[in-house]
């Protein structure tokens, strides 16, 4: 096709923002996504411990976001994941419509390309593959893809590899608000409750990339999301009032700090709006895992040790089901996605 569907095309306020994306990934200038080497995070070496954990947190701080590298999950492991999720979406829209998910009847996991509730009413330009992979007594293997045949093996290891990753990354934090290191973890449901959703995002080439979005501007309501793509650009963030485009960084894994992360610190951790941007020439598949707390079990608010007489709690207490009911009802009456809220 040449022309892209009325109902891809995003409203006219926000079609200035979007630019070449292969373009803006190659400028130097402006602010740059941190890039956080955790090669020392848990080093012998008291100083270079010190040294990597605090530039964890203060990339949290910052922005919410950052490129991971020496993450400890080896290359030969991420490579088969992404093997077998690029093999899955190869396939023919036969077999990969045997997974579709129906989402009117609240079936959400499996094969899909149009999200319901998202803030616009417009479509993103993407298919997707949603399904829960951690704890494994929670993930429904049944709906899991068989081909390609590694999709499973590749899958469940590197869910069980990020879910070590999680409780790593959880305690850096914890000690970062002057919390014992297990506190974070336990707060957002610890081993048995914290579900980790994986989203594989696939955005085909688009005729008209000036004119849509691979997903629409918003924030993750997860405690903390992690993400691996195909080298292809398209994430951006919103600093300081400007969309800056994220780089490629050979194997690192992308991290966003979530709303849950954010309520939990009351607001010292940034859980940063975000988007994805497509391209005429290349296909981007990213691969996102969403570390979630349970929807009913936990009232997220804001720790009492965060909260002060000069830093009163910013966000009021809610379940985690409560939190995003709110974020997909404030968002239908946002005035377009471009200025956000300050909350959201």
């Amino acid at each position: 096709i040449e022309r892209i569907p009325k109902e891809y095309i995003r409203p006219e306020e926000e079609r200035p923002s979007i630019g070449d994306i292969f373009a803006e990934e190659k400028m130097d200038g402006g602010p740059q996504v941190p890039t956080v080497d955790l090669k020392g995070i848990n080093s012998e070496d008291l100083e270079v411990r010190e040294k990597c954990r605090e530039e964890l947190r203060k990339a949290a701080v910052d922005w919410g976001v950052m490129h991971l590298v020496n993450h400890g999950i080896p290359e030969e492991l991420t490579g088969r994941v992404k093997a077998a999720g690029e093999g899955f979406f190869g396939q023919p829209i036969e077999e990969k419509e045997k997974y579709a998910n129906d989402q009117a009847t609240g079936n959400v996991q499996g094969y899909g390309s149009k999200l319901a509730n998202n803030a616009s009413g417009q479509l993103e330009w993407e298919d997707y593959f949603f399904h829960c992979v951690f704890p494994e007594d929670k993930a429904d293997l049944s709906i899991w893809p068989k081909t390609p045949s590694d999709y499973i093996a590749a899958t469940r290891e590197y869910a069980k590899q990020l879910r070590a990753l999680t409780t790593t990354v959880l305690a850096v934090l914890s000690l970062g608000l002057g919390l014992e290191e297990g506190r974070l973890e336990k707060e957002v449901g610890g081993m048995e409750e914290l579900l980790l959703q994986m989203k594989i995002n696939y955005y085909p080439k688009c005729p008209q990339p000036e004119l849509a979005l691979g997903v629409e501007a918003h924030t993750d309501v997860s405690a903390l999301t992690f993400i691996l793509h195909n080298m292809v650009p398209g994430l951006q963030l919103f600093y300081e009032g400007k969309w800056v485009t994220a780089k490629c960084v050979p194997n690192s894994i992308i991290m966003h700090v979530g709303d849950t992360v954010e309520i939990l610190s009351n607001g010292k951790y940034k859980s940063i709006l975000h988007r994805g941007v497509v391209n005429r020439e290349k296909v981007r598949v990213s691969w996102a895992v969403f570390c979630e707390p349970p929807k009913e079990k936990i009232i997220l608010q804001p720790l009492p040790e965060t909260v002060s007489e000069a830093d009163p709690p910013r966000f009021p207490p809610r379940t985690f089901a409560q939190h995003i009911k709110h974020k997909l009802f404030r968002q239908t009456d946002q005035e377009g996605a471009d200025t956000p809220k300050p909350d959201e």
